[in-house]
């Protein structure tokens, strides 16, 4: 699930999840009917299985390629005779693991809710660990599909993973630069009222 063993505990505590039993190590035992009423697995023929297609860009002047990324998809599935595909559309890093549809993204695959995810290129999901989030994926009944399956060699992807990095950890530079001035700026000032 996930969670660490303090959870666990206060989850005992709250009564919200009790042990079926305790090993001799006192370690608690779940039965997995008992997860997965408590995550809301639903093994009913009735519970809906989406089909979601996941578009994203890293900034806010990028959002024309949102679009185009969207008629790519939007094209794809009406070739491949899919239905009712839901459009997630988000705006931020690929190495931002806090983006708010991302998250609500792999909460819903780990509720088993999503059928397939349909992307354009893999790094639209995430920069780096596309195949930890595949594993996850398949193992919650989730199928990504990828449009690009365009493979580069091993040093092009190792340049490309640097300037990924690279450029992720300069705008972090950047950003403390205004935190250094301001911070100098309120030094300033105090000293000022000191003198």
């Amino acid at each position: 699930m996930g969670v660490s063993v303090k959870t666990l505990q206060r989850w005992e505590r709250e009564g919200r999840l009790i042990p079926v039993a305790r090993t001799d190590s006192n370690r608690r035992l779940y039965t997995e009917d008992q997860l997965q009423a408590f995550i809301g697995w639903r093994q009913a023929p009735e519970s809906p299985a989406r089909l979601v297609a996941y578009c994203r860009v890293s900034s806010a002047a990028q959002k024309p390629d949102l679009g185009n990324q969207r008629r790519v998809l939007e094209e794809f599935v009406v070739a491949r005779g899919l239905a009712n595909v839901e459009f997630v559309e988000e705006v931020g890093g690929g190495l931002n693991f806090k983006r708010k549809r991302f998250v609500a993204l792999m909460d819903e695959i780990g509720q088993r809710s999503i059928r397939t995810l349909i992307l354009a290129h893999r790094d639209r999901l995430t920069r780096f660990g596309f195949e930890w989030f595949e594993h996850y994926a398949k193992t919650h009944g989730c199928e990504i599909l990828v449009l690009n399956q365009e493979r580069l060699s091993p040093e092009q992807e190792m340049v490309q993973d640097l300037m990924t990095i690279v450029h992720c950890f300069s705008s972090r530079l950047y950003g403390l630069r205004n935190y250094r001035k301001k911070l100098n700026e309120a030094l300033g000032q105090d000293q000022d009222k000191n003198q």
